[in-house]
Formats: structure tokens, sequence, C-alpha cells
């Protein structure tokens, strides 16, 4: 079962630009795309912590 997570991604922001670039964005785009968000964040905190560090920093994305 998987926890349901906070939105991250402005649902909104994401749909109007999509569209100024011409495309259209399906009903459940967005939330994959919060999906990915979530896992690039993880990605970058593991990094950190592996550095033994708490701050994250750019190259850590």
């Amino acid at each position: 079962m998987s926890e349901e997570k906070e939105q991250l991604v402005v649902a909104s922001k994401t749909r109007a630009y999509i569209k100024s670039q011409g495309c259209m964005v399906s009903a459940d785009a967005v939330e994959e795309l919060n999906k990915k968000v979530y896992e690039i964040i993880d990605a970058a905190i593991q990094r950190t912590k592996d550095n033994k560090r708490s701050t994250l920093r750019p190259h850590d994305f």
C-alpha cells in the first residue's frame, strides 16, 4: 500500500506551462510528476546523508 504524499507540484502552474508549449496534459500527469519530484528529492537526501552532511546542496540533485 502506497502512502499518500503531499502535493509538491503546483498543478495549475504546471498545466499552464505545458499548455504554453502547445501541449495538453492528462488528468494524472501532474500526480506522476509529483512522484518524480519526491524521487529526486529523496535521492538528494540520501546523497547528503551518505556524505555525512545535513544540508542539501545543488550538486546533490
